[in-house]
This record gives C-alpha cells, structure tokens and sequence, in this order.
C-alpha cells in the first residue's frame, strides 16, 4: 500500500472499472485532475470512455474535449464496447475549434504558435464553462504540447487549465502519449495512472496499470494486469494476501484410500496446500482428480484449473477409473476451468482463482499443472512470488491446494525446471522403478509442515477401481533411483544343488 494518510471523508468518483476501483480504495478522490499516461493503443480512450459513461449512469454531466480524435473515431470505439454515446456525454472536437478559430489575424507581436495556443485553450475553457462538467477527460496533452513548442509555454497552460479548473467541482482526466517522463505535468496533477502495453515472444500482448501517485490517498502498488475486451477495460487487482484473512474451521479431508491416509499422517489438512510432483504418466494429476471426487462426493466444493488437460478428456479418464465427476460438474460441486496460458496472464489467472475461491466457498483448488501455469508467463521474474501470495491467500481460507507438477525425466535423477517444493506445506512424490522385469510406480510424502506423516515407500498403481496404494516396499533399497536392489533379507535361500 502506498505511505499515504487516507481520509474516509473524503468523497470517491469511480472510474467504472470495478478491478480499478479497487485498487484506488473506491476510485478516484473527487474534484482533483489525473493524468493517464501511456503508449498508443493500451486503452487509454477505452478507460476515459468507462469514466464519463458511469459519470452519466449516475446523473453527472460529463465532457469529453478531443484535439486528436473525431467524433466518429470515439463512436467506433464505443460502439466496438456495445456502447451509445449519444445524449451520454457532450463531445467537444478540434475541429469545432477550428472553425472558432477561423479569421483570426496573423499580424501579431507574439509568435503564431502562441497565439493559437491561446486562442486554442480560450475556447477549451469556453466549452467548459457552458457545459459545466461534473467529470471532464481532455484528449490529449500531446497535441497541446506541440502547439506549445516550448516547455514553458507547455507548463504556463497546463497551470493555467488547473487553476481554471480548481473551483468547478470537476473530476478531470488527462490523457497523454508521453509515457512516464513528462516530469512538468505529473509534479502539477493529483494523481498519475501508468498503462504500459508489452507483446511477449508468443502469445497475447500483456497490459499491466500502475498508478505511480495520488495525492492523500491509499491505494495498492505495484503492476496490475488489465485486459481490453468487449464491454471496456477489466482491471486484474494484484493479489495481497494479508487483506484477505479469515478464520476456518481446522480439520483434514480423508482420501478414503486407508494407505493413503496412513502415508498421509491420517488425510490432508484444510488450510494447506499439497505438491503432487514426479515424472509425466505417473499418476499425478490422476490422485488430484481422486481428491477431488471425494471432496465433492461429501458436498464440498472444488475448483479445477487445468493447463494440459481439456473437459471432456479429464471427465472421461475419471469415469474410466470409477469417478463419476460428470454428476458432481452438473450440480456445481466441481468447477472445471480450461486455462490457455498464451491467453491468460498470471494476475488474471490469480483473480480468477480468487473470486472463484470467495464466490463458490471453495474447500478444494487444483492446478494442473504448476508446469502451465509458469509457462502462463516464461518472461516473468518474479512469478514464483506471485504462486508464493496466491497460495498465501488460499490457506489463509482455509483451501486444500492440490498442485501438479510434472519433473523431467522417467527413471533416475529427476529435474524441475523451477524449485517450488520449499511453496509447497505437503510434498506427495511419485516415482517409476524396475523390478522383476517389469515397470513399477512409487509414492511417499517427502515433507509436511502441519504434522506427522508416514515416511515409508508404497507401491502405487491406477486402475479400473481407481487409484491403489499397497503396503510399504521394505524388501528392497534404492526405489528412487529407479533401479532399486532387492535386500538380502528378502532373497530366497537357494538350494545346494543350485550352488
């Protein structure tokens, strides 16, 4: 949060961006000036459209003066939302100016640019007062800056605009391409919002908010993901655990399977997130299912998001193993999600799991895999933080965290691209082995905070009655290395005339 005294008092003005709402604590404080800055095209006129039209939802007039765009260039833009902008708000454009400006005389002392910029802000601040605005956007400052020419005349104008505007009872953005080094403008304005757009090697672009000040008041730091999609701008909050702390009742969720839970110090905890990792095909995701269906099957809720697996495959495979989770998805206890990771950033995908998590009262959350979701931004340093606050938040409501993750290799040494086991409460490793001529599976628990765990090796198996986890594999040493040697305890004594 930012350092900054918040005063309750003091009256809100909502952007008509719920996601940006929030990170403004209720919206922006009312009466003040904003700049909005960034590169073309990260939805600066998308976001000062939402402004005035949620001014006009509630009875406020709203004024949007445009230098750098027409009036049907905004209609489009509007209409491309499933927008009407008419009677909404009054549109005052540069061309109307123009023709104010038309026959004035150029025989002057003063410099031409000069004189147009005067003129050119005389009939802005015109408009203004005959229209009397409640929310004023003014697009852009760039164009103003030209007209300018030199920095001081840029600034004398801008303080000129502030001053005329700091009685009128008027909420006003400014819209500018500048991006973030326009020192003059921000140290004059109350608050500063930042959009920056950047397009990874492979998929879709990434947008992200910052709001680099506001003058007095608390709000959220840090970069938020935002999209532009039909219907205007959807702000992705980044997620603060420690503002969401509840109290839940303690307890473990039993998987039925009495092996299992033995391996498992008796079941898995609430409030506790569990790593299901090991090499691909070795019953991962096929356990987090088995998890999932027995939760659901005793009225508990879950949500799955899956990364490398679609519906339709998931819902088969389970019912081929005995679990009808079909049923369960039909009545809401179990939410599939498909995720694109070239589609979906992080902080979306965090926000979906969230309101998810507080909607549906979630008491199980499955990520299959961690695998997808690193992939969801491969650029992104500090992503392992991101999983770090997530899981944060999910036990502090009391959620199971199931999270599969596939390591490289089949036998032997296994390698992950990541170390995220220190994330995980409960380690759950699952292991390929040779014996008898035959391919084997292994599962042990490596680690788990919240209490006692078995710390045996049992065989593990999936099959038409589901999963089967057999009794512990003390006859031989060495499993996790795949090509385990069969203790001299438990090799049969041969025969003198096999000698």
């Amino acid at each position: 949060m930012a350092a900054t005294t918040n005063d309750p008092t003091q009256p809100r003005c909502s952007t008509g961006v719920d996601g940006l709402d929030t990170i403004l604590g209720g919206g922006f404080p009312r009466d003040r000036i904003y700049l909005v800055q960034g590169s073309p095209g990260v939805g600066k006129t998308t976001l000062a459209l939402q402004f005035l039209l949620e001014g006009a939802r509630i009875g406020e007039a709203s004024l949007y003066i445009t230098l750098s765009e027409t009036k049907d260039e905004l209609d489009g833009v509007a209409r491309s939302h499933g927008w009407n902008l008419d009677g909404a708000l009054t549109l005052f454009e540069l061309s109307a100016m123009e023709d104010k400006l038309k026959g004035e005389t150029e025989s002057t002392f003063f410099h031409p640019s000069e004189v147009e910029l005067n003129r050119t802000t005389e009939v802005i601040l015109g408009e203004i007062e005959r229209v009397n605005p409640s929310r004023l956007v003014f697009d852009s400052l760039s164009e103003m800056r030209m007209l300018a020419e030199s920095p001081l005349r840029y600034r004398r104008q801008i303080l000129r605009l502030k001053q005329f505007l700091a009685g009128r009872k008027c909420t006003v953005l400014f819209l500018d391409d500048c991006g973030s080094n326009d020192h003059d403008v921000q140290s004059i304005v109350h608050g500063v919002v930042n959009l920056t757009r950047r397009s990874p090697e492979f998929g879709a672009a990434r947008r992200q908010v910052n709001i680099q000040k506001i003058r007095g008041v608390k709000f959220v730091e840090g970069n938020h993901d935002y999209n532009v999609e039909t219907g205007g701008m959807v702000v992705f909050p980044r997620l603060v655990a420690n503002t969401h702390r509840t109290d839940f009742e303690q307890g473990q969720l039993k998987t039925g399977n009495i092996a299992l839970d033995k391996l498992l110090g008796g079941g898995i905890d609430f409030g506790t997130s569990t790593m299901l990792m090991g090499p691909p095909g070795c019953g991962k995701s096929t356990l987090a299912t088995m998890v999932s269906f027995v939760a659901a099957e005793r009225g508990q809720t879950v949500l799955f998001f899956s990364f490398d697996e679609i519906s339709t495959t998931l819902l088969s495979r389970a019912a081929q193993l005995g679990m009808d989770l079909t049923k369960h998805v039909e009545s809401g206890h179990v939410r599939l999600e498909q995720i694109d990771p070239a589609e979906v950033s992080p902080g979306e995908l965090a926000d979906r799991i969230r309101r998810a998590t507080l909607e549906k009262k979630a008491h199980v959350v499955v990520i299959d895999s961690i695998n997808g979701y690193l992939n969801a931004m491969p650029e992104e340093r500090h992503l392992v933080l991101q999983l770090h606050e997530l899981l944060a938040f999910l036990n502090q409501q009391g959620v199971i965290t199931l999270m599969v993750l596939a390591q490289q290799g089949v036998v032997g040494q296994m390698h992950s691209s990541v170390d995220l086991t220190y994330l995980a409460d409960t380690v759950v490793l699952l292991r390929y082995f040779e014996a008898q001529g035959a391919i084997h599976q292994a599962i042990s628990v490596m680690k788990k905070r919240s209490g006692n765990h078995e710390r045996t090796i049992r065989e593990f198996s999936v099959g038409p009655g589901g999963v089967e986890v057999g009794e512990p594999l003390t006859n031989m040493h060495g499993i996790l290395t795949g090509i385990p040697i069969i203790s001299k305890s438990a090799q049969p004594e041969r025969k003198p005339e096999e000698a």
